[in-house]
This record gives C-alpha cells, sequence and structure tokens, in this order.
C-alpha cells in the first residue's frame, strides 16, 4: 500500500497590494507579478516544504496566472537546491539568487484548471479585462520557471480558462475537480499544485466539510495525502483523501 501526497498552496504577495499605481500603468493589470516580498515569502516556504515534509514533492502544477508561475519557480528553486538543508548553513538564504538546482527533481506543468475564480469576486472590476479575454501567453510564461524543469509533455485537465463570470459555485467545484483529477493522472507521484486563496479555501472545506475558510494568508497551504493500491497493468485503487495540516489557512466552524 502506497501513499500519495498533495500540497495545495496560494501564491505569494500579489505588486497590485503594495504598490498602488502599478495598475495604472500595467499593460495587463488583471495579472500582477509578485512583489519581491511574495518571492522572498515564497522561496522561504519552499525551503521549509522541503525541510519539514518526510516525502519529496516529484511534480508541480500552477495556475496561469503569473503571481502563481512566479511562485512556483521560487517554490521549486528551494525544492530542487542541491545543497543539502540538513544543517547546512544555506537554508538560513532568504532568496534563490545564489541557489545552484537539480532540475531532474521536479516536474512543472501549467494548468487552465487551477486559475483564479474568473468573475468580478475575485478580479477587480477595475482592472478586469473589458471582454473577458485574459490573453495568456504559456510559452512566456514557461520562461519564468526554472530551466529544465518544465513538462511540456503532460496533457492539461483543462484545455482553456474557464468562462467569464463563471459563478463561486462552479468555481470551487472545479478546483475540487481539478485537484483529484491531477491525482488520479499521477498516483505514484507527490503533487505541489500553485494556485488561488479560492483554490486552497475549496479544498480546505471539500476535506473539512464543517469548516468555513475566513482567510488564506500568502503562500498558505494545505498538506492532504491518501492510500493507493496498485494492481495490474497500471490500475490502481485510492482511497480518500484525508486533510492532515495547514499553515496559513484560517478557518471556523460552520
Amino acid at each position: 500500500m502506497a501513499t500519495q501526497n498533495v500540497i495545495v498552496m496560494r501564491h505569494g504577495d500579489r505588486m497590485d497590494n503594495f504598490e498602488e499605481l502599478w495598475v495604472m500603468k500595467a499593460e495587463r493589470p488583471w495579472d500582477p507579478p509578485l512583489h519581491q516580498d511574495g518571492k522572498i515569502r515564497a522561496f522561504c516556504t519552499g525551503q521549509k516544504i522541503r525541510s519539514n515534509m518526510d516525502f519529496p514533492i516529484h511534480r508541480v502544477f500552477v495556475s496561469p496566472f503569473l503571481r502563481c508561475v512566479q511562485t512556483a519557480a521560487e517554490v521549486v528553486r528551494a525544492l530542487c537546491d542541491v545543497a543539502d538543508h540538513n544543517g547546512e548553513s544555506n537554508v538560513l538564504l532568504s532568496n534563490s539568487e545564489s541557489v545552484i538546482i537539480d532540475p531532474s527533481k521536479v516536474k512543472v506543468s501549467i494548468e487552465y484548471g487551477l486559475c483564479e475564480m474568473l468573475n468580478l469576486v475575485a478580479v477587480r472590476a477595475a482592472a478586469a479585462p473589458k471582454d473577458g479575454d485574459f490573453k495568456f501567453s504559456i510559452s512566456q510564461y514557461e520562461s519564468e520557471l526554472p530551466a529544465g524543469t518544465v513538462d511540456n509533455t503532460v496533457e492539461p485537465v483543462y484545455k482553456k480558462l474557464p468562462e467569464w463570470e463563471e459563478t463561486l459555485e462552479s468555481a470551487r467545484a472545479r478546483y475540487v475537480e481539478v485537484v483529484k483529477a491531477l491525482a488520479d493522472k499521477y498516483p505514484s507521484e507527490n503533487l505541489l499544485l500553485v494556485t488561488h486563496g479560492e483554490g486552497v479555501g475549496s479544498i480546505f472545506t471539500d476535506l473539512n466539510k464543517d469548516s468555513t475558510v475566513l482567510e488564506v494568508a500568502y503562500c498558505g497551504h494545505l498538506y492532504a495525502k491518501r492510500t493507493i493500491q496498485f494492481g495490474e497493468n497500471q490500475s490502481f485503487t485510492a482511497g480518500e483523501f484525508v486533510y492532515e495540516k495547514q499553515t496559513g489557512v484560517v478557518s471556523a466552524a460552520k
């Protein structure tokens, strides 16, 4: 009996929450990058996951929004750092600038189904594209990820973005569907999914039916696992995901 581990994480600190004038000048105001603090937070979170979890991350899936891609890039650098972090001094590094990575450790793919909730609840009205077209350049955003880590052979669960003005209920169902689909697609691998606050909250409440999520901090994440029984011809039987723990997810009883 094997165990599959999955971590679902929110992106780091977004630029438009720190630089108010950024939106006025931006070509893509709906798609802010990370603030420098967000890059540092993402890298440090990756270090903590590597140090504190007793399993390796094999594969990362990420929302196509730039703040998520840049978060994934920093986390992957921490996960792929060639240095041994057991007591080594560079575990204390706060950024990835001097890190040397082994890109074979983790593979990364962009997944449309992990994208932001596409409505005016999540996308600020002043910044939303007038025609509802978010115009993502996947190849351009893949270049943000560490060289050698991108896996272009992966077929995404969602081949395109959801329709603009999706409902809150459909977005929450989407996140749950995509997480299970990705886990079923790679049952022998441990996954890290970089998404948005609503994505983390949706998975948390799906695993904790009597709770409601009040807030998900930047780089807040949850950890869940399930058992996998492998059979013949690549068949497998999976148990239900069991919630283990969280960091930065504030919840209350319903």
